[in-house]
């Protein structure tokens, strides 16, 4: 008996954040997979899929954004549907990785939350996964299986050198711990200078931090502020601060994910920044959208990727090399 064997992409959504997902499918030329999924009356989450996925190569894309338990737990179950009706590959594409600062032990009696979801989602029956700017690249080695981390570097550079390229710039890193990424910045916006943000952290008070002192020249310079994420505003409207105290002609701040709990959009607003950029790794509410505010699409980014794992190309070659 003979069988001709054709790979079959199908692209698979949570509800965190559908939009995304039907961009990225409309970039695959596909469309998302009919799927049930509704809460009974205590809360559980129900999937079926209303097509067959049997020997298929799925793709299940799921933001983790609050209430981010829920999304968590429907990405998990999603995942464990394809497993048991057979799907051939599963690769499990998180935009935004749930849990990733919790990443390793401060103190003593602490977990590593980052780990824990990497083994829930392979034990759920995930082959691979596919993730946007990791909070620390050693996230990747937490999963048994290969890790594609993708970067919105080039999405976000290009954006500030077509606006801001014909003024004096200067990278800024919030901490000492993101000077590699600053790095990257610094040579794609031309080889502008570098500085960084000395600060400290309560590990006692979540979500604070003190802004020290600006190491490096940024006096009379635009300065290009660059993070992973901003989730309450904290660490970039101080180092904002820090940066216009220290002789700064401007901020433009770039950032992955936008998570923006409360009281982030007040404070972005009211900060001294002109700009905040971001992407929509992550679902934008109409209340969290300001002036100052822009989103650009990381479709593009996660369609390709997609593109590369399935057509066995190398995602690696998207970033010259770095990824």
């Amino acid at each position: 008996m003979k069988r001709t064997t054709e790979k079959n992409l199908m692209v698979f959504s949570g509800r965190a954040h559908p939009e995304l997902a039907h961009q990225v499918a409309e970039q695959l030329g596909t469309g998302l997979v009919p799927t049930q999924a509704y809460e009974f009356a205590n809360s559980e989450v129900y999937i079926r899929y209303e097509e067959s996925v049997r020997g298929c190569d799925a793709f299940v894309l799921q933001s983790h954004t609050a209430p981010i338990n829920e999304w968590i737990m429907e990405h998990l179950i999603m995942v464990d549907a394809l497993k048991r009706a057979s799907a051939k590959r599963i690769t499990v594409v998180m935009p935004f990785y749930g849990y990733a600062r919790q990443d390793k032990k401060h103190r003593g009696r602490e977990p590593i939350s980052a780990r824990l979801m990497a083994d829930l989602f392979k034990t759920a029956g995930a082959d691979r996964l596919i993730c946007v700017d990791l909070h620390t690249a050693q996230i990747q080695g937490f999963f048994d299986g290969p890790v594609d981390h993708l970067m919105a570097l080039p999405i976000l550079s290009d954006y500030v050198k077509e606006k801001y390229g014909d003024q004096r710039l200067a990278v800024v890193s919030p901490d000492a711990g993101r000077i590699k990424v600053a790095e990257q910045w610094a040579a794609r916006l031309g080889g502008v200078p570098l500085a960084f943000i000395h600060k400290t952290r309560n590990v006692d008070r979540p979500n604070e931090t003190a802004a020290n002192r600006v190491v490096g020249e940024v006096t009379g310079r635009l300065c290009v502020l660059v993070d992973d994420m901003i989730d309450t505003g904290g660490t970039i409207v101080h180092a904002t601060d820090a940066l216009m105290r220290d002789g700064a002609a401007g901020v433009v701040v770039a950032a992955t994910h936008a998570i923006l709990s409360d009281p982030a959009v007040d404070r972005l607003k009211n900060c001294p920044a002109t700009e905040i950029v971001v992407t929509d790794t992550l679902p934008l509410a109409p209340e969290h959208e300001f002036d100052k505010l822009t989103c650009l699409s990381i479709a593009p980014l996660i369609s390709r990727a997609i593109k590369e794992v399935f057509e066995d190309g190398s995602v690696t070659s998207m970033f010259d090399g770095r990824a």
